[in-house]
């Protein structure tokens, strides 16, 4: 079970190096930088990753960052559209 939860990692280590060479390989430059709000749900995320031993609370972290970023979508998607 051991083995199979470090395969998992590996991968998603490899998979995050690959966008980050593309990304520079591309050179595309990000015009907008992003909200408090995607940073406070990258956060969470990243905090339910680290504390994901405990399922309740890294799923319940992991979870909250994914809707932060959601609600945070959908504001900026809605901001946009009245600048117009």
């Amino acid at each position: 079970m051991a083995i199979l939860s470090d395969a998992y990692i590996l991968i998603a280590i490899v998979v995050l190096a690959i966008l980050v060479i593309v990304l520079v390989v591309t050179g595309k430059q990000v015009k907008t930088r992003p909200s408090r709000w995607a940073f406070l749900a990258f956060s969470l995320i990243i905090a339910g990753i680290v504390f994901g031993e405990n399922r309740l609370i890294g799923y319940g972290l992991m979870g909250a960052g994914i809707l932060l970023a959601f609600i945070d979508i959908f504001v900026r998607y809605r901001n946009q559209g009245n600048t117009r």
